[in-house]
């Protein structure tokens, strides 16, 4: 039997963030994920986006650990030579409607620990951006864009660096207890394969419930239930107009259908909400209609011909369609009465911008400190 100190189930780049700070401790880690290669999932389908922690409710993890995060990220990128590029945000109110929900995400903002937002009247928004129409702007110089795969080859470099290791096609099918550890059974290849290992981390999240109910004897009451809604995302052909990344102000299901440019200077739009029973990455022509009309309230020269299907993503989430805000579940010990598991659900955004600081957070709960 195979014996590792750690093993991480799901290599996107929470997992790979993980793996890498349980490497920096521990002799012996393994990354397993059912797909070919790392981050095909969750990671490498969405905006890229470097998150400021404007959103999230005081004392949430999601707040805590996007703004941790970001100061990670970027002294990170800036070390190892990740792709990135702090490139700004603006966040517009479109009628007088919008401005007290605005207002309150400065508010917010700044309880979070961001404080360098800058609040633009409908003068110097018209001024500054003429092709955006609103009442007023919040403008955000934190918050960046980055390439995933860049960051993902850096993750996994510092984890085999550290004598850690990636397998991938590799599905786990059961877990079981034993003394001091687990036992794992994997199916790699078509072949089962036993590892024995002190601790798990299941990161493998839209996947995240099927790991945890492989795991024998745990207790169900600890998984929660995972909605798969799926966002879409369409480019714009040509030269991007926008040298920044531009949101609408967000509502109850998410941050709305925005603008965000990528490493290469692709400007692209999305992405909406679309609850769906299974994973399918397919994305319907017809949705130019609505995402032409939701990106005209804000930029209303758009041309709508311009506008192409690129692709979708599917995030994990833990509310329903027509439900609230709901944190990030990083159950331990002190939840489920497992030594040495951790579980991750729910990891939507800013799971990117997080994911060191979750690696930090999950490292501080598995491992006794110095």
């Amino acid at each position: 039997m195979e014996q590792v100190d750690a093993i991480v189930v799901g290599a996107g780049v929470v997992g790979l963030a993980i793996g890498r700070a349980l490497s920096q401790t521990l002799k012996s880690v393994l990354i397993l994920d059912k797909n070919v290669s790392f981050g095909e999932e969750t990671s490498s389908r969405n905006s890229e986006v470097i998150h400021a922690g404007l959103y999230y409710p005081t004392g949430s993890l999601k707040a805590q650990l996007c703004v941790r995060g970001k100061h990670l990220l970027y002294k990170y990128c800036t070390e190892r030579s990740v792709s990135h590029q702090r490139i700004g945000k603006l966040i517009v109110a479109t009628n007088e409607s919008e401005l007290t929900d605005l207002k309150g995400l400065k508010q917010q903002a700044s309880i979070n620990g961001v404080d360098d937002l800058v609040w633009l009247d409908k003068v110097k928004v018209n001024a500054q951006y003429p092709l955006i129409q609103a009442v007023a702007g919040l403008y955000s110089p934190s918050t960046g864009i980055i390439d995933v795969h860049d960051l993902m080859l850096a993750l996994l470099g510092d984890v085999e660096t550290n004598n850690g290791m990636f397998v991938g096609r590799s599905k786990v099918v059961s877990i079981s207890r034993e003394n001091n550890g687990f036992n794992v059974i994997i199916d790699s290849q078509g072949e089962l394969l036993e590892v024995k290992s002190q601790y798990v981390v299941n990161a493998s999240g839209l996947h995240s419930t099927a790991v945890a109910n492989s795991i024998e004897n745990f207790p169900t009451e600890h998984i929660p239930l995972l909605y798969y809604c799926r966002g879409h995302y369409f480019s714009y052909q040509g030269k991007s107009p926008f040298k920044e990344l531009v949101y609408p102000v967000p509502s109850a299901h998410g941050l709305g259908i925005h603008a965000s440019i990528d490493m290469g200077g692709q400007l692209k739009f999305g992405p909406d909400t679309q609850y769906i029973d299974g994973i399918d990455y397919s994305v319907d022509p017809q949705l130019k209609e609505k995402f032409a009309m939701a990106i005209k309230r804000y930029f209303p020269s758009l041309d709508k011909d311009r506008l192409q299907p690129a692709y979708s993503g599917i995030r994990p989430k833990l509310q329903a369609e027509n439900e609230g805000f709901k944190d990030f579940v990083i159950q331990g010990k002190e939840i489920h009465g497992f030594d040495g598991l951790v579980n991750l659900y729910g990891i939507d955004s800013p799971g990117l911008t997080s994911s060191l600081a979750i690696g930090e957070y999950v490292r501080e709960r598995l491992l006794p400190s110095d």
